[in-house]
Order: C-alpha cells, then sequence, then structure tokens
C-alpha cells in the first residue's frame, strides 16, 4: 500500500496539471471500487475548477473554487496516470479518467480495486469518515517530542506497531516505521511508552529525515508506485534494512558479532531491524 512519501509524490506531480484547470469531462468505467463511487459522481464534478492539490495522511485531497473537495485513495495497486487525451480504447483497469480543458487526462489505475473515491466539502472535510481522527502530520513543525510524547503516553503496545496506528501518527506505514526506528536506534519490540524523552527528539528527527528523503526521491517503487509521470520511486535503493533479512547491518557498532538484520513477524507485518543497534 503506498505510504505517506509516495502519495505526497502523487500529490505533488497532480498539483503540476490540475490547479486553475477546469475538469469538463469525468468517464466513471464502473459503479465503485473498494467502496461505491458517491450518487452522480461525474456530474458533481463535471464543469468544477480545481484550487489545489495536496495530502492527508495516505489520502489524496483536490481541491475546487465551489469547495467541493475530491478525495482519494490508492489502496493496494492504485496509480493516477497523467497523459494527454487519447482515443484508444482504455485498459482493463483504467476505472476513472479526468479531462481538463487543455487536453490532460488523469486516469485512475487500479488493478486490485481497494482503492476509493469520495466526495466531500471542505466545511466538513475534517469531520468525514476517513479523517475524523488520524493523528498529526508526521512533517508538520508541531509534530515534535513533546507531541510524540502525547500520543504514545502510557501505551504498553510496541513501538513499531504504535506508529503505525493511524490515529496516533498519520502517514506512516510498514516501510518507513522500520528504517526510522533503525536510524534512531530504537528497537521495534519496545513498549511505546518506555521511551525517554532523548529517545523521542532521535526518532522525531530520523522520521521527519526518512519521509523527506523518501519523497525526494520519489518514494519507493517495490510493486505498483508509480510517479503521476510514469517514472519509478527510487528511495527502495536507500533501505538500510526493509526487505534487507540476513545482510549486514550497515555500520553498526556491533561488528563483526552483529548476527545481521533480522525479520520477524510483529502484529501480522514484516519487522526489519537490528538486535545489536536497536535498544
Amino acid at each position: 500500500m503506498p505510504e505517506l512519501p509516495e502519495v505526497e509524490t502523487v500529490a505533488r506531480g497532480l498539483a503540476r496539471v490540475w490547479p486553475g484547470r477546469v475538469l469538463t469531462e469525468v468517464q466513471v468505467r464502473r459503479s465503485g471500487l473498494r467502496r461505491p463511487f458517491p450518487p452522480d459522481f461525474a456530474a458533481r464534478l463535471t464543469g468544477q475548477r480545481f484550487v489545489s492539490v495536496g495530502r492527508r495522511a495516505k489520502y489524496l485531497l483536490a481541491r475546487f473554487e465551489s469547495g467541493l473537495v475530491l478525495l482519494g485513495h490508492l489502496g493496494m495497486s492504485g496509480r493516477m496516470v497523467i497523459s494527454l487525451r487519447r482515443n484508444e480504447p482504455p485498459g482493463p483497469h483504467d476505472h476513472v479518467a479526468f479531462l481538463t480543458e487543455e487536453g490532460t487526462m488523469v486516469t485512475l489505475v487500479d488493478p486490485r480495486r481497494f482503492g476509493l473515491l469520495d466526495l466531500s466539502d471542505e466545511a466538513s472535510l475534517a469531520a468525514h469518515p476517513l479523517l475524523a481522527g488520524l493523528g498529526p502530520e508526521p512533517l508538520e513543525p508541531a509534530f515534535d517530542a513533546a507531541c510524540l510524547g502525547v500520543v504514545l503516553a502510557g501505551k504498553a503496545t510496541a513501538i513499531k506497531l504504535a506508529l503505525l496506528d493511524q490515529r496516533l501518527v498519520a502517514g506512516l506505514g510498514n516501510i518507513y516505521v522500520c528504517e526510522s526506528l533503525f536510524r534512531a536506534g530504537i528497537s521495534p519490540f519496545r513498549p511505546a511508552g518506555s521511551l525517554t524523552e532523548p529517545e523521542r527528539l532521535r526518532l522525531v528527527a530520523e522520521i521527519k529525515a526518512v519521509l523527506t528523503e523518501a519523497i525526494a526521491a520519489g518514494g519507493s517503487t517495490l510493486r505498483d508506485h508509480l510517479q503521476p509521470d510514469g517514472t519509478l520511486g527510487y528511495f527502495q535503493h536507500a533501505f538500510r534494512v526493509y526487505g534487507r533479512a540476513g545482510e549486514s547491518c550497515p555500520d553498526c557498532p556491533g561488528l563483526p558479532t552483529c548476527p545481521g538484520i533480522q525479520r520477524t513477524l510483529q502484529g501480522g507485518r514484516s519487522t526489519f531491524h537490528c538486535a545489536w543497534r536497536q535498544r
């Protein structure tokens, strides 16, 4: 599933072609994906002028002059593909196409159909069922060691699982939590509420650094993720632990006795870590 850097990359790609443009046609080729599309979905969007494209957690948010907001989630395999309007038949997984007046087409391609599209209005967006209750954004200035201390206070659950809880911190996923905990030298199995202030300071700094680097690299392409212009993400080449079970731990202070990177299941997800370095 795309995580924060991949969704941010998609949002930035769409922000190059949508703001200021008018949707002249919306082609809907099925009744829904993970959930049905809203009634009169195409009709409500046609003629609307984009103001901005952004992100909240792992959700895309496209705003219009009228106050309407298009909310999207890419699911497991969804992509937003930018192209010029074409005359050939759509592909089998091209489910929705958005066309603007100058001929740009953005197509939602989703082979596994776990994505979703919904409509809201700006006034009630924060209360939308998909957004209400989300935790703080990790790249916002307000997300600091004190903020993390508040959301983790008294929690006995493992820090890895706590960081994956979207109610505590929004947008983080398995890849970037593994990488951040490794860089911060914190065991993924530590009780979340046991982190000291210096550890929280390190962890917040590494979360921000990992996410920033991943966005600059266009996200991570492991299976389905492509940027809207069709290029790959490249952060997977910078992974220090994720997907590297059995390999040497990079720059480990425990060398040469460090057993290397280990893979463990936590909450049904793979955790990659170094037992020597992460305490």
